[in-house]
C-alpha cells in the first residue's frame, strides 16, 4: 500500500476481478486438455481383453471393433446403440470380413440412444458374461464421456480405451462434446431420459 500525507495508506488495485475469471480460465484449460485428448490413438501393443464394446456413432467405430474381434483381441463384442435394422452380416461385409466366424460372439445392442444408455446397456451385457476387462471403441473426442459413464455402471471392470479418429476438423463438434462432458461430470446426464430405439 502507498503512504498518504496524513499517514494513512492507499490500497493497491483490487484483485477481486480474478474471482469471476478463475472459472473461465479453468474451463479454457480443460478445453485445451480435452482437445489434446481428441487426437489420442490406441496404445501399442494392443492388449487382449475379455470383451469389446463399440459405441455407435460412425462406421469407423464398428469396423474397428469387428476387426479387433476377428484378430482375437477379445472373445465377445457388443455394438451398443445399433440401428433397428442393422445386421451382423451387413456390418461385417462392409468391414471386409466374413460374418460366419463372428456369429454367436457379437451382440447387437439396440436399446441405447445416449452415452448414458450405452453405459447401462454394456453393463448388463458385461455382467451376464462375467467380463473383467473391456476394450471401449468410440471416437477419440467421445472417449472421455464414454469412459465416465461406463465407470459409473461398471466400476469393477477394467476399461481399455481404443479411440478411433474421425476425419476432418471439427471445432464445433469438440465444443459441443466438451459441454456434454462437463454436464455428465456434474451428473446431469441422468436428467435426460432414454428415448425408445427408432
Amino acid at each position: 500500500m502507498t503512504p498518504l500525507p496524513d499517514g494513512s495508506r492507499r490500497r493497491g488495485p483490487s484483485r477481486l476481478w480474478l474471482l469471476p475469471a478463475l472459472p473461465a480460465l479453468l474451463l479454457l484449460g480443460g478445453l485445451a486438455l480435452f482437445a489434446g485428448q481428441s487426437r489420442a490413438r490406441p496404445e501399442a501393443p494392443l492388449a487382449t481383453t475379455d470383451g469389446i464394446a463399440v459405441l455407435t456413432g460412425g462406421p469407423q467405430r464398428v469396423d474397428a471393433g469387428l476387426h479387433l474381434l476377428a484378430e482375437g483381441r477379445a472373445r465377445w463384442l457388443i455394438i451398443s446403440g445399433a440401428g433397428r435394422d442393422a445386421t451382423l452380416e451387413e456390418l461385417a461385409q462392409r468391414a471386409g470380413l466374413d460374418p460366419a466366424p463372428l456369429a454367436g460372439r457379437v451382440t447387437m445392442g439396440r436399446a441405447a440412444t445416449s452415452t448414458r444408455g450405452n453405459g447401462l446397456e454394456v453393463a448388463e451385457w458385461a455382467r451376464a458374461r462375467q467380463i473383467g476387462s473391456l476394450r471401449v471403441v468410440t471416437a477419440a473426442f467421445h472417449m472421455p464421456r464414454a469412459l465416465l459413464e461406463l465407470r459409473r455402471t461398471l466400476p469393477e471392470v477394467t476399461l481399455v480405451a481404443h479411440p478411433v479418429q474421425a476425419a476432418g476438423p471439427r471445432p464445433g463438434l469438440l465444443l459441443r462434446e466438451y459441454g456434454k462432458l462437463i454436464g455428465a461430470m456434474l451428473g446431469l446426464s441422468v436428467l435426460k431420459p432414454e428415448k425408445p430405439p427408432s
